[in-house]
C-alpha cells in the first residue's frame, strides 16, 4: 500500500446566494436528480449541513464510499476536501469509491466511525439523466435517526457559507493511503472486509461443494455495486464458473437499466429462471447491494416469504445456530414470518417502513432476523439490509436441505400455510392525483367497518401508528389498512422513494392455512382483492392507469 502526502491544502469558506431551504431529506437521505446535484454548491450545501450536524467530526473518522453511479467520484472528492476543511481526522474510502451499503455499515462498526456517508439513490436509475443520492449512517452503522435529518434539514435553511479546501483530487485506482493536511484518507479494498465477514457467518465449504455438485447459478449484479463482491464471492471462493455473475462490472448509467432486483426490471434474468431449465438458483441485487431477489429453476420466491423461511431455516447457517432472539417485519410485509415466529417461540414485531426502526431492537438484542417486503432483509451482523448475505443464506439452505428452491417452497407451505401476497406499485404518478386518491381513501376508513369487501368483512381500518418498545417514540401516518375478517388485509402507502411524481403502493395479502390450496397463482389468489380495492380507492380513474407499472 503506497503512501502520499499533499502539500497544506488552502481552506476556503464559500458564501451561498440562496439558502438551501426547499430540500428536505427522507428517511434515505437526499435523493434528487443528478442534475440537481450538479447545480453550483447543491452537494456542497447539504454536505455542510452533515457535517455541522453529525456528532463526533472533529478528530473523528468517517467512512465514505457509493455505488459507482454517475457523480460518484466527483462527489468523494469534494466530500474529502470538506471533510479536511471540519477538522476529520481519517476517513476510509474505497478502490473506484466503489462501496455497497451493507459493506459501509460493517466497516463503520468494525472502524469504530463517526458515521458513513452513502452516495446512492439506491434501486433508482444512474446516469446524467438519472438521481443521485447522499445518505449518512451513524456509528451503529444504521441510518441516522428523523431526529438527524430534521436537524440537518434545518441547518441548511439557515446555512450562508460552506467551507472546503483546495488539493489535489485523492487516486482512488489502488488501495493506499494520502493526505489531505492533517487528515488521513485511507483508500481500501473495499471488497475485503464484507467478504471477511461473510466468511465468519456461513459454511463456505458446504456451499461449495452444493455448487461443484452440478448446481448452475446464475447472479445479476445488474452493472451495480455488487458485482466486485458477487464475482468475489461466487466464482472466486465458491468455485462457480466464470461468467455465473452476470453484468458485473459497476457502470455510471447501470449500463442504462433500472438496478432494481424485480421480476420487471430484472427480466432477462427471470426468464432464465422462470422459462429455462440451465440453471437451478438465480438471485440480483440492487443498485447499492441492500435489496434481493431469490429465483429457483420455475419459482419465483416473495420477500415476504423468503424473510419466513429464512427464519425458519436460521439454524442451518453456523450465525444463528444457537436459535434466534427474535425477527420483525415492516407492517406492509405479509405476516408470514409472525406464523414462523410463533411456533418457534420468539418475539415478533411489527415495524414502521424504513430499517432504522430495525436497529432499535437490533441495538437491543430484542432480534436477530428483519425484513421488508421490498426485497430486503438482514441480520444483527450490520445495521442495513444485505442482499448478498441473503443470497449466501439461501445458499446454505440449499447447501444443507440438498433440494430445490420449489420443494422448499412447498414444504414450508405444507407446514405454516401459505400467505398469498402481492405488491402493486402505481410509479411516475402526478402528485396531486396520488395524494387526492390517498386522503379520499383515509376519510373513508372509519366509515369502512363492517362493510363488505372482496366477499368478505372488514374489521378495522386504520392509519397504521407505531410505538417504538425501545425508546417508546411514536411514528404515526404509516400507511393506511383494511383489515379483513379472515386475516386477509389490503394497504396503501404513497412512496418516497421516486424523483418524478409520487408511487402509489398497493398490498395485497390472504392466509390459506396447510389444509387449503396452496398452488394457486397469487393474482389468481388475489384477484377479487385486487378488484375491491381499485374500485373502492378509484386507482384507474384517479390515476389514468389502467395496470400497475410493476406488479411483485
Amino acid at each position: 500500500m503506497s503512501s502520499t502526502a499533499t502539500a497544506e491544502p488552502i481552506q476556503r469558506q464559500v458564501r451561498l446566494e440562496t439558502p438551501f431551504s426547499d430540500q428536505k431529506p427522507g428517511t434515505s437521505g437526499l435523493r434528487k436528480s443528478s442534475e440537481q446535484f450538479e447545480q453550483p454548491n447543491y452537494l456542497e450545501s447539504f454536505v455542510e449541513a452533515i457535517f455541522r450536524t453529525l456528532p463526533g467530526v472533529q478528530g473523528g473518522t468517517l467512512v465514505l464510499g457509493g455505488d459507482g453511479r454517475y457523480g460518484n467520484r466527483r462527489a468523494i472528492d469534494v466530500i474529502l476536501r470538506m471533510a479536511a476543511a471540519h477538522g476529520v481526522s481519517k476517513v476510509i474510502t474505497t478502490t473506484g469509491g466503489i462501496l455497497s451499503t451493507p459493506a459501509a455499515s460493517n466497516l463503520i462498526r468494525s472502524r469504530k466511525a463517526i458515521g458513513g456517508i452513502i452516495l446512492s439513490a439506491s434501486h433508482n436509475p444512474g446516469g446524467p439523466n438519472g438521481d443521485f443520492g447522499v445518505k449518512v449512517n451513524g456509528a451503529n452503522g444504521g441510518p441516522t435517526p428523523a431526529s438527524f435529518t430534521d436537524a440537518v434539514y434545518e441547518c441548511t435553511k439557515t446555512l450562508e457559507q460552506y467551507s472546503i479546501v483546495e488539493a489535489p483530487t485523492i487516486d482512488l485506482d489502488a488501495p493506499s493511503n494520502h493526505g489531505i493536511g492533517a487528515m488521513v484518507v485511507e483508500v481500501i479494498d473495499g471488497v475485503d472486509d464484507f467478504v471477511e465477514l461473510m466468511q465468519e457467518l456461513f459454511d463456505f465449504e458446504s456451499i461449495r461443494d452444493l455448487i461443484r455438485s452440478d448446481f448452475p447459478l446464475a447472479f445479476d449484479a445488474m452493472h451495480a455495486v455488487t458485482g466486485p463482491y458477487a464475482t468475489r464471492l461466487f466464482e472466486e471462493l465458491l468455485g462457480a464458473p466464470a461468467g455465473s455473475v452476470r453484468n458485473g462490472i459497476p457502470l455510471e448509467d447501470f449500463g442504462k437499466g433500472h438496478p432494481d432486483p424485480n421480476l420487471t426490471y430484472a427480466h432477462d434474468l427471470a426468464e432464465l429462471l422462470l422459462e429455462g431449465d440451465d440453471y437451478r438458483f438465480g438471485a440480483a441485487c440492487d443498485g447499492d447491494g441492500d435489496r434481493n431477489m431469490i429465483l429457483g429453476q420455475r419459482c419465483f420466491v416473495n420477500p415476504s416469504d423468503s424473510l419466513a423461511v429464512l427464519t425458519a431455516n436460521a439454524t442451518l447457517a453456523p450465525a444463528y445456530a444457537d436459535g434466534l432472539s427474535g425477527v420483525a417485519r415492516s407492517m406492509p410485509t405479509s405476516a408470514a414470518v409472525d406464523v414462523v415466529a410463533k411456533e418457534l417461540g420468539i418475539e415478533c414485531f411489527e415495524t414502521p417502513t424504513g430499517w432504522k426502526f430495525f436497529g432499535n431492537l437490533l441495538d437491543a438484542g430484542r432480534i436477530t432476523l428483519c425484513g421488508e417486503e421490498s426485497f430486503g432483509t438482514g441480520s444483527n451482523h450490520v445495521r442495513e439490509k444485505d442482499g448478498l448475505w441473503a443470497v449466501l443464506f439461501w445458499l446454505q439452505i440449499l447447501a444443507k436441505r440438498r433440494c430445490s428452491v420449489a420443494e422448499i417452497m412447498d414444504e414450508h407451505w405444507k407446514r405454516f400455510g401459505r400467505h398469498y401476497y402481492s405488491r402493486h406499485d402505481y410509479e411516475a404518478v402526478a402528485s396531486e392525483a396520488a395524494h387526492g386518491l390517498y386522503d379520499r381513501l383515509e376519510g373513508m376508513l372509519p366509515d369502512l367497518i363492517g362493510q363488505a369487501f372482496a366477499g368478505r368483512q372488514i374489521a378495522n381500518a386504520d392509519n397504521f401508528s407505531y410505538v417504538d418498545p425501545i425508546d417508546s417514540s411514536v411514528t404515526k401516518g404509516q400507511g393506511l389498512r383494511i383489515l379483513l375478517d379472515d386475516g386477509s388485509r389490503v394497504v396503501v402507502r404513497l412512496s418516497g422513494t421516486g424523483t418524478k411524481g409520487a408511487t402509489i403502493r398497493i398490498y395485497l395479502e390472504s392466509y390459506v392455512p396447510s389444509s387449503g390450496d396452496l398452488a394457486m397463482d397469487p393474482q389468481v389468489a388475489l384477484a377479487d382483492m385486487i378488484s375491491a380495492i381499485n374500485q373502492l380507492a378509484e386507482i384507474e380513474q384517479r390515476t389514468g392507469m389502467d395496470r400497475p407499472t410493476v406488479i411483485t
